[in-house]
């Protein structure tokens, strides 16, 4: 039955890819690719739209898919929380009281790396804090503003994938679960990110790159001449321990629940119960935080909560959608079809580079990482299936060719949100930024293929 739609199995995706490209929105092009994909297949609109409510009604009826889009709502309350806790603040005001541990360009630069390094509870934080904390200390002793940007760029979403507790860890863990429970593979979803995080060189080579141009003071070209307004983060002073608590808390109570759920092994718990069980306690223990501390009343938490929650929906729309076109993808056999072609014309050891490329290029012209895993994954991982590749390396590396190439878009397309807010949060100018940026980005992404390739012939 798979089989049967031949090239036709093509379109749902490519419809998705190709109007995530020309519009931009990744959430409409998924939906017009989920009901394209029913309409091949029942041959009628109203049956296309039907098949299509029932199968995001389905969905919903799964417990793992519930955690995860609640997991990934939720982290937006916490988000808000530290906000308007002034929790920003107060590791703002703890570094900048703390002069002895910056004294020149090296020391200012390094801040915001390890800062970056610290904070992956989410990309757009990241950035936000790095350059907001840095900046006046890199101004001081003459970092440009744009090597201030490059360095928040490449420890938002690098970091963040290569320390997925967050939400982006939500939607990678999802993505796999859900070809997981369709029996396009199997395994744990916790342990297949893990093993692909291992592979994961673009982000690893965008932190080493970073690293190297603080150590050699490699200086980049300043284009920006005027300051910029300050960036306000919250109007109350905050503590450093409204910080510390959420983020300390989400990731401690992870562990425990995947050291309870796994019967005390972390790496066979169940990846959604974790995190769903985490970030609800996260936002109940630091909601407790707050007002034993009088951070925050009790009247703004609730509203908070849901203020946080309701800036994530899109993101777990995006989410449901991309379940929704695996699930299509999977009945029409689209891996299936794709990997006789596959067979007949590449390598499998060449897959992993070749998905690289892909995602690179879907990433890069629509801006959005998380737009890239959702329609690639599916694809890359069901290619891999009907190639044969379920066991050892392979697979691992598949998954992490689409981590990979879907970083390089978000770091270094100059219509992703994170390069964006890297320029804004170091009060760069965006095209200055992007110019500055990419030939360290592309060297990243060269050294990438290049281990994808190494790696995927050393793996067959």
């Amino acid at each position: 039955m798979q089989e049967s739609y031949g090239i036709y199995s093509l379109l749902p995706p490519l419809i998705a890819i190709v109007l995530a490209i020309i519009s931009r929105n990744v959430i409409l092009s998924l939906l017009i690719g989920v009901i394209g994909g029913y309409y091949i297949m029942e041959q009628s609109v109203t049956g296309a739209l039907w098949q299509t409510l029932l199968g995001i009604f389905s969905l919903l009826e799964k417990g793992w898919v519930v955690k995860t889009l609640i997991f990934a709502i939720f982290v937006g309350s916490i988000i808000e929380l530290i906000r308007r806790s002034g929790g920003v603040d107060g590791f703002v005001r703890f570094l900048q009281e703390k002069k002895e541990l910056v004294t020149d360009r090296k020391d200012a630069e390094l801040l915001a790396f390890f800062i970056g390094l610290a904070i992956f509870i989410e990309s757009s934080i990241t950035s936000l804090i790095a350059g907001t904390v840095s900046r006046p200390l890199t101004d001081r002793f003459g970092t440009s503003r744009e090597k201030l940007a490059y360095i928040c760029d490449s420890t938002a979403a690098p970091v963040c994938t290569m320390f997925p507790l967050n939400a982006w860890g939500a939607l990678l863990l999802g993505l796999i679960g859900s070809q997981i429970e369709s029996g396009v593979i199997t395994g744990e979803p916790i342990k297949l990110l893990g093993s692909a995080l291992l592979f994961n060189f673009y982000a690893i080579f965008s932190i080493l790159l970073v690293l190297f141009t603080i150590l050699k003071g490699v200086k980049f070209p300043a284009y920006t001449k005027v300051d910029p307004p300050d960036i306000e983060i919250s109007s109350r002073r905050g503590d450093l321990m409204a910080l510390v608590v959420p983020i300390a808390s989400l990731l401690l109570l992870v562990f425990l629940f995947l050291f309870i759920t796994g019967g005390g092994n972390p790496l066979k718990g169940s990846g959604s119960t974790s995190v769903f069980a985490a970030v609800l306690g996260s936002v109940l223990i630091s909601s407790v935080y707050y007002l034993i501390k009088k951070s925050m009343p009790a009247k703004e938490i609730v509203p908070a909560i849901f203020r946080g929650a309701k800036t994530m929906l899109p993101i777990a729309a995006i989410l449901l959608f991309a379940f929704a076109i695996g699930d299509v993808t999977v009945k029409m056999g689209t891996g299936v079809y794709m990997a006789h072609f596959a067979n007949a014309i590449l390598n499998p050891a060449l897959l992993p580079a070749g998905i690289f490329l892909l995602s690179a290029i879907i990433a890069f012209s629509t801006g959005t990482s998380w737009g890239t895993f959702s329609i690639m994954i599916p694809i890359a991982v069901t290619i891999a299936a009907g190639m044969g590749i379920g066991e050892g390396m392979l697979l691992p590396l598949v998954i992490a060719a689409v981590i990979s190439g879907g970083v390089f878009g978000d770091h270094a397309s100059p219509i992703s949100d994170t390069t964006i807010i890297a320029a804004m949060a170091a009060g760069c100018d965006l095209i200055a930024h992007v110019k500055t940026q990419l030939p360290w980005a592309l060297l990243a992404a060269l050294l990438s293929l290049l281990c994808f390739i190494l790696f995927g012939f050393l793996s067959v």
